[in-house]
């Protein structure tokens, strides 16, 4: 299987690092391929340019670049009540798009809103019903332009308070008619709802792409903090995923993406040890 580190883990979130730096260490440790950040490893104003010098320098150090990644969707959201930041989030993610296809990636992780953003009282909550309807109109506004250009808008699970089950998340994506449309799976984080198999299971082919952590759950649920700073250690059982993978055929991306949040309220990144962790036991993880 495709084997791939998110930018964040090796580059944190700034621009520590260049995209050049992060491939190469990417191939130091033997994997298939990286996910690149933007508003971090790339700016969300880079040029069709500087994408095709980043695409020649993957291709020549022959690994790939399937997904890219941001965390733009919290502060600006596609499902927002406010008009301007809804315009804003459609913006941006027009651009997004654009950049993908500039450098050959597959697929673009997006948010497609929060009822709440816990961890910033800054963002005002909305109601479900808000959200649901907001980003669905948002969301095929976007879809002529991925379909025009290739790329798949993959939709990640995420702690926004939203979609909260496979069969919420099914419902959703049959509001459209358009296979360049998905779910961006993320094992750890629906571990605190419920079990990453029966995403699989329910959802099968709208999986686009897929993030690879671990979580560790306590009080009858857990927070933030069980997201640890070891793949192999938690909840979730890797063995029966990769078998419920097996079965819907899935060849696509897993990108580990460990953001050891159980460290706050000392996290430190970049962590080049962590990085390098990572990796190693991403690719133990994958053995067949």
């Amino acid at each position: 299987m495709y084997k791939a580190l998110n930018y964040w883990v090796f580059g944190g979130f700034a621009d520590n690092r260049t995209p050049f730096e992060f491939i190469d260490f990417a191939v130091e440790m033997g994997l298939d391929g990286v996910e690149l950040t933007v508003g971090d490893a790339l700016s969300p104003d880079i040029s069709p340019a500087r994408c095709a010098e980043i695409r020649a320098y993957v291709d020549s150090k022959q690994i790939g670049l399937k997904t890219l990644a941001t965390g733009f969707y919290w502060g600006c959201s596609l499902g927002s009540e406010d008009l301007a930041e809804r315009a804003a989030a459609v913006a941006f993610t027009e651009k997004y798009l654009k950049i993908a296809s500039w450098l050959g990636a597959e697929s673009i992780l997006v948010v497609p809103g929060a009822t709440c953003v816990a961890w910033d009282p800054s963002r005002p909550r909305q109601s479900y019903v808000s959200v649901w309807n907001n980003s669905l109109a948002s969301l095929k506004k976007l879809l002529p332009l991925a379909e025009e250009l290739g790329v798949n808008i993959a939709l990640e699970n995420v702690w926004n308070r939203f979609l909260l089950s496979p069969m919420e998340w099914k419902y959703y994506l049959e509001q459209f008619d358009s296979s360049r449309i998905g779910i961006y799976f993320d094992v750890g984080n629906c571990c605190i709802y419920g079990v990453p198999t029966d995403y699989i299971d329910i959802l099968g082919a709208k999986i686009k792409a897929i993030h690879i952590k671990n979580f560790s759950g306590n009080d009858c649920g857990g927070g933030l903090h069980g997201f640890g700073d070891d793949l192999l250690t938690g909840d979730v059982d890797f063995a029966a995923v990769f078998a419920a993978l097996k079965q819907i055929a899935y060849t696509g991306p897993l990108t580990a993406e460990m953001i050891p949040f159980s460290r706050l309220p000392d996290l430190v990144l970049p962590d080049q040890a962590l990085a390098e962790k990572t990796a190693r036991q991403l690719k133990k993880l994958l053995v067949p």
